[in-house]
């Protein structure tokens, strides 16, 4: 069958599509070729690697998984390379044990070992320390180095006990009964001060009013200085808990050792022992593996220094 050609028309043209529309379509048929083809192919290949959370199929009874081969030895260092370590001969730097000097004061050894490892551990923080002696009543001054300034018999507190009762510091002398006049044991921050009637003293325990100061006498009846003369401790217990000590120590060693700073107290107890109020304390020598040195009295230590 043939068709008419419209007149002033080319019979080609009509018959055939111009070559660039030609081309076009030809492009456009390969491109959707091309994504069919890849499309098919994502299909029917299984994934490079599992999905996350895809379960594996587990290997079938007596299937042995790969491993290495038989007889092959696994990489490890040469025969006869050594690991790195620490270079032979190594210095270890460690400290030099350190003791407190008593200028050959005879002290107990619950006080040497408390000065020992004040002095070696540094727990004053360079300040002049003070150790209350309770069960021997004395008490020891140290300068900041662990050096003895001086010693002398001390009045305490009339009632055992290593604890103050809560509030007593707030309460009228008056009101304290004699059970609760105790010396408060501990680690304190001592320092110069005045007390309600104006004279100076060093605050051991300031919420408890406890503080070292001069011997009082105001009362004929109690005998103190006698008492601090006496060779015996029973007779040292006769205050409300403050620390009492002959007029000379404390004018020539206990107040210079406070005057320009504060300084740390150490009060032993009486009823605990040193390991449950100290907790931090250890013995020096045992620590660095050493005998404690031999100390020698020193001839010129002048006034103030000696016992009262």
């Amino acid at each position: 069958m043939q068709y008419a050609t419209p007149p002033g028309s080319d019979p080609e043209q009509f018959q055939r599509p111009s070559s660039r529309s030609g081309q076009r379509e030809l492009l456009d048929g390969l491109k959707q070729g091309v994504l069919l083809g890849l499309a098919i192919l994502a299909l029917t290949l299984p994934p490079p690697y599992p999905y996350r959370g895809a379960v594996l199929p587990e290997p079938a009874a007596g299937v042995a998984l790969p491993g290495p081969a038989t007889g092959v030895a696994l990489p490890g260092p040469a025969t006869g390379v050594a690991l790195p370590g620490p270079a032979t001969g190594a210095a270890q730097t460690q400290q030099a044990p350190r003791f407190a000097n008593f200028l050959g004061e005879e002290a107990s050894a619950e006080v040497r070992h408390i000065a020992n490892w004040v002095v070696d551990s540094g727990d004053n923080s360079q300040l002049f320390f003070v150790i209350i002696d309770k069960k021997n009543t004395r008490v020891f001054v140290f300068d900041s180095s662990g050096n003895l300034r001086g010693a002398t018999p001390v009045l305490i507190g009339s009632a055992i006990g290593d604890e103050a009762v809560a509030g007593i510091g707030r309460r009228p002398i008056a009101e304290v009964q004699p059970h609760e006049r105790t010396t408060s044991a501990g680690r304190f921050m001592g320092e110069s001060g005045r007390n309600a009637s104006g004279e100076d003293v060093v605050w051991v325990d300031y919420d408890a009013a406890v503080s070292m100061h001069r011997v009082r006498t105001v009362e004929p009846s109690q005998r103190r200085l006698e008492r601090l003369a006496s060779p015996t401790t029973e007779d040292n217990r006769i205050s409300y808990g403050c620390i009492n000590m002959p007029v000379e120590f404390f004018d020539n060693v206990l107040k210079p050792a406070f005057n320009a700073s504060y300084g740390v107290v150490y009060v032993l107890p009486e009823v605990k022992s040193v390991a449950e109020v100290f907790t931090s304390a250890y013995d020096v020598a045992a620590k660095h593996g050493v005998t404690p040195t031999i100390e020698h009295p020193n001839p010129a230590r002048g006034i103030g220094m000696l016992n009262s």
